[in-house]
């Protein structure tokens, strides 16, 4: 008799234990008509997480290696593996690699890159598992707008036409996410150049409360002309702590800072989480 109560409590326990993982799964699956935009910490390197407002996932770049996986794990709920698409602004190491560890653990749906030629062995492994994975491959081009869903969409700002030859900053993709009167301008590796085109074809256009600053806050990034069109309320660098190249550089942040813009680096503060209601941003503590 003992041993048969003792097996119902065990039942009922397993039944309220799956009920409260239902709930908690319906709870996490609603967005509250919220957009979430992680940067996330992945050292020297790249990688953006947006969480539509309908539960649709984007992971922008994917950093130099496996921290990716961790990053993505603090901000995805433990038994979500889907990602609907993945974006590469360009095939260098610190944006590409980490894409080569997530694509054996997630579903992914969808892969947009700017379209440089590369023959390194990161992009070449890439493309190979997108084939074998049947992921629908897009080409990225300046006018594209993709509907993320839940009201959120993203704008190819860059490159403005066939970029296969370009070497990988000049061909740069460039993505403008916008919710609502809210959006954020992912920049990728943009440099000198390039940025002078980008304000020359969207002048104003561009203007976004978030700006993710190109190149990890090189010295040839992120110059007046491109603040001064851009205005953010915020600016992050996503760059590695103590890092080789002396990232972010002085010239940079004293350049953000006669705009009086506040910065956020995942250096210092780890993963950047920001949230949009489509009226105004709000960055997490």
């Amino acid at each position: 008799m003992f041993k048969k109560e003792k097996f119902k409590i065990i039942i009922l326990s397993l039944i309220v234990l799956a009920c409260a993982f239902v709930w908690y799964a319906v709870y996490r699956e609603d967005r509250h008509g919220v957009l979430t935009v992680s940067f996330l910490d992945v050292g020297q390197g790249d990688a953006i997480f947006i969480d539509a407002p309908n539960g649709n996932q984007v992971l922008i770049d994917a950093g130099p290696d496996k921290k990716v996986l961790r990053s993505l794990s603090e901000v995805m709920p433990f038994y979500d593996h889907e990602i609907d698409l993945i974006a590469l602004s360009h095939p260098h190491t610190d944006h590409i690699a980490g894409f080569l560890d997530i694509l054996p653990r997630y579903l992914v749906s969808g892969f947009i890159e700017s379209g440089v030629s590369a023959k390194t062995p990161e992009y070449i492994s890439l493309k190979k598992l997108t084939g074998e994975n049947n992921i629908k491959e897009i080409e990225a081009l300046r006018g594209m707008k993709i509907d993320l869903g839940g009201g959120a969409t993203m704008d190819v700002l860059l490159p403005g036409q066939n970029s296969s030859k370009d070497n990988p900053h000049e061909g740069m993709m460039v993505l403008r996410l916008v919710y609502g009167d809210t959006s954020f301008l992912l920049t990728g590796d943009l440099e000198n150049a390039t940025e002078d085109m980008l304000v020359y074809l969207e002048g104003e256009n561009i203007k976004s409360d978030v700006l993710k600053v190109g190149h990890h806050g090189s010295k040839n990034a992120t110059h007046p002309m491109l603040l001064g069109n851009v205005k953010p309320e915020y600016a992050v660098i996503s760059v590695g702590v103590k890092n080789m190249y002396g990232h972010p550089a002085t010239e940079t942040l004293e350049r953000i800072e006669k705009f009086e813009i506040p910065v956020l680096r995942t250096d210092e503060e780890g993963t950047i989480t920001i949230k949009s209601d489509g009226e105004k941003i709000i960055v997490l503590p």
